[in-house]
């Protein structure tokens, strides 16, 4: 799997716009969690290889000035670990915790 890292706002917005033409996942990862550690390794795991999102990540303890930015772009509440999918724009789908299941993003 290869991480898109988002580490500033334009970064940011370079997935939102790659958004129009693909279906992007962003990842929030907590680095001091054990949660978000097991959803991580679970995602990577299950990735579906076949009409996968373009996957990014953002490490929300060092970059949560851009984290911070996804809530309020997509108008969800921040949570971690967390996935959003983000389809022309738009966040279509978003889980957290232990309820981020890799399977739910093929269909």
């Amino acid at each position: 799997m290869n991480w898109n890292e988002i580490t500033t706002p334009e970064q940011l917005e370079e997935a939102h716009n790659a958004s129009f033409s693909t279906d992007v996942l962003i990842y929030k990862h907590s680095t001091r969690c054990s949660i978000s550690s097991a959803a991580l390794s679970r995602l990577v795991r299950r990735w579906p290889v076949e009409k996968a999102p373009v996957p990014y990540f953002i490490d929300v303890i060092r970059y949560r000035e851009v984290s911070n930015e996804v809530a309020r772009r997509y108008n969800i509440e921040h949570e971690s670990p967390q996935i959003l999918l983000i389809r022309n724009g738009r966040c279509e789908f978003t889980r957290s915790h232990m309820s981020i299941d890799p399977s739910e993003l093929a269909a």
